[in-house]
């Protein structure tokens, strides 16, 4: 049987949905792995979200908390906020007490990408301060460390992403992720997936 990896994310501009694309395919490159892209609910209304310049939800589909529970792993993806995940993907973790109550998603890992305004704006805060949500639910966090190599050292161009995940900036809005961006987050999902089928091959 497959591995079931779900990369679900919240983006208002489309960043953290590019990267979770990319996640995606690094994930379905790792053989016996199916991977399926899921959004939170947006909580804002459609007249909030136009005054804010937000373009049109894409086709993923949103996901509920039961889904969850289908999955063998997870990447979690959002822009931050004030140095935090952002609230709509807050008010999505708050829907799933069901799952904490039972420990539903305990012991299946979760790696973790995120979006941030500027080079200062919570590329490590953010998914730092998100671990305990993971924490609470007894997920293995998953960070990508080191594993992507001389990307990680990059000093001559800005780079987004950390130890902690894949990352990217998306500045006033209209900066969009690098290739190097990307080829972390593909990194990103490709590891995580591996992650994921080890640990159910040993359950």
């Amino acid at each position: 049987m497959a591995t079931k990896v779900y990369i679900v994310y919240y983006s208002m501009y489309g960043h953290v949905e590019r990267l979770a694309q990319e996640i995606k395919k690094g994930a379905e490159s790792v053989e016996g792995v199916e991977a399926k892209l899921w959004q939170v609910p947006e909580t804002l209304s459609h007249e909030i979200l136009g005054k804010m310049g937000a373009p049109p939800k894409t086709d993923a589909p949103e996901i509920t908390p039961s889904e969850l529970a289908k999955a063998d792993g997870f990447v979690f993806g959002f822009p931050t906020r004030f140095g935090m995940m952002a609230a709509q993907f807050k008010a999505f973790l708050d829907s799933t007490g069901g799952l904490w109550r039972t420990q539903a998603l305990a012991g299946k890992p979760a790696g973790i990408f995120y979006s941030t305004g500027s080079q200062g704006g919570g590329q490590e805060t953010t998914p730092l301060t998100a671990i305990t949500q993971l924490v609470h639910h007894g997920m293995i966090f998953v960070p990508i460390g080191y594993t992507f190599g001389a990307g990680m050292f990059e000093m001559e161009q800005v780079k987004g992403g950390s130890p902690y995940g894949a990352g990217t900036f998306a500045g006033d809005g209209s900066r969009q992720p690098t290739d190097l961006e990307l080829g972390q987050a593909f990194h990103q999902g490709k590891y995580i997936a591996a992650v994921a089928k080890k640990l159910k091959a040993a359950a």
